[in-house]
């Protein structure tokens, strides 16, 4: 959005129910609540006014009915590009949370904006980055909110889906796992589903573990209210509950120095987030870890990093859930450098392909880094992206049936380290086998043929 008050705007005009023609109007920036056909009324103008490079499409359906919309940026919308990163943005996961979905469709309105302005910034993100906005995970209980209105009595009307579940609540939990595995052994990411897990979440649910299962995100960032403050996994606490009581403890993951510093991104571009007191609240620095403000089970964030490739962090944006539509102009210039900074972390670190020795991709090829217990895995195209704070890291590659590869890498401050691995099919180890001849009568046993070495 331009700060000058005046932007082209679509006007809608329908026929027979058809999103017809758009005219551009110059007129005044308009900050407002979206209802759902104002939402999906702003995708579509969004797509016609950039749509060489954007894309709107559905992952599944609410209760009631309502499409969760996704709009993509990409230079080439519906293609993974090899070495492209994914991001996403998810927004209304409690449907009386709204601020992250007015901000989610201003951010889709700027990109577009600033892209046809040849805003290079802009330019290198969209053309090097996919992105992918999901404005409301919760349209119905955002419905039940805005009837209400920002006047709402009940502080939790419409926070849960229109079976009454919270979204937040409705994970499969695999932190219990992760637990145990550390301290027992066992896998450190991509932790399996229970069989019956689809049956165990809501439709909302389901429709995203579905589309995270399915692009292989690798940054995320989850837009909540009622607090100003980033929060960062694990939301669980290793002891979750204490004789009754909900424990609170600082829980970090092996990644915990990687996403203080994505939280602290968004915090000090944040216009107001990193002073720390908000809300009545003090978080130093602006961000917290998630378990040691509050200890939360079965929650998306933990979801994403022990299920997927997917850093997620819990963005907090307002003190009230639901603010007046005078206060939504002001929460977009304060975050607006935010979300895009946000999305621009997700060029660093390493990133690169794994093949075979005749170049053929190899998806689910293992990534590990020393010292940091929680792998990544390669795309369906080979391609890997691996988020690491500058450093000297030992590098391995792993396969089913190739040889590993390590190598030594130095990661510094700007764009990721382009690290190829190719992988070597094993020779398997072949046990030789004694061949002992028959001793028949006036025959004699020759002696035993040295057998060479097999190679380590």
């Amino acid at each position: 959005m331009k700060e000058s008050g005046t932007e082209a705007v679509a006007v809608v005009v329908k026929g027979e129910g058809q999103l017809d023609t758009f005219l551009k109007l110059v007129a005044p920036v308009t900050f407002r609540h979206s209802r759902y056909d104002d939402l999906v009324r702003t995708l579509y103008k969004v797509h016609n006014e950039c749509p060489y490079i954007t894309r709107v499409y559905s992952i599944g359906r609410s209760v009631k009915g309502r499409h969760l919309y996704v709009l993509e940026f990409s230079d080439y919308p519906g293609i993974h590009e090899p070495l492209e990163p994914e991001v996403k943005y998810v927004g209304n996961m409690h449907g009386n949370e709204v601020l992250g979905r007015e901000l989610l469709l201003q951010l889709s309105e700027f990109l577009c904006e600033e892209f046809r302005n040849g805003n290079q910034r802009i330019v290198r993100l969209v053309e090097g980055t996919r992105i992918h906005i999901l404005p409301s995970m919760n349209p119905d209980g955002y419905e039940v909110a805005a009837a209400q209105g920002p006047d709402i009595s009940g502080y939790l009307v419409g926070r849960n889906n229109a079976n009454g579940v919270d979204l937040n609540r409705n994970f499969p939990d695999l932190n219990t796992y992760i637990y145990y595995n550390e301290k027992y052994g066992g896998p450190n990411h991509h932790l399996p589903l229970p069989d019956n897990w689809k049956s165990q979440v809501e439709p909302e649910t389901r429709a995203v573990i579905q589309w995270i299962r399915s692009f292989n995100f690798i940054l995320s960032a989850n837009l909540h209210g009622g607090a100003v403050v980033a929060n960062y996994p694990y939301d669980k606490s290793l002891e979750h509950r204490v004789r009754g009581f909900r424990r609170t403890a600082n829980t970090p993951t092996p990644d915990d120095k990687l996403f203080q510093k994505l939280a602290k991104v968004y915090s000090y571009a944040h216009g107001w987030m990193h002073q720390g007191w908000n809300c009545g609240d003090y978080f130093p620095d602006g961000i917290t870890n998630g378990a040691s403000w509050y200890s939360l089970s079965k929650g998306m964030q933990d979801f994403n990093y022990l299920h997927t490739n997917c850093f997620e962090i819990t963005l907090e944006l307002s003190c009230d859930k639901f603010p007046r539509q005078e206060e939504l102009q002001r929460e977009w210039l304060g975050n607006r450098e935010a979300l895009i900074q946000f999305l621009e972390q997700v060029h660093q670190g390493i990133k690169g392909m794994v093949l075979d020795e005749n170049n053929n991709n190899l998806p689910k090829a293992v990534i590990s880094v020393s010292g940091i217990n929680h792998d990544v895995t390669s795309g369906h195209h080979g391609d890997y992206f691996r988020l690491l704070l500058p450093g000297t890291y030992t590098v391995t590659a792993t396969a089913p049936g190739f040889d590993p590869e390590t190598v030594s890498v130095t990661v510094g401050p700007g764009e990721p380290k382009l690290v190829d691995f190719h992988l070597k099919r094993s020779i398997p180890q072949i046990t030789p086998t004694k061949r002992v001849p028959s001793a028949g009568p006036g025959s004699r046993v020759l002696p035993k043929k040295v057998q060479p070495r097999a190679a380590k």
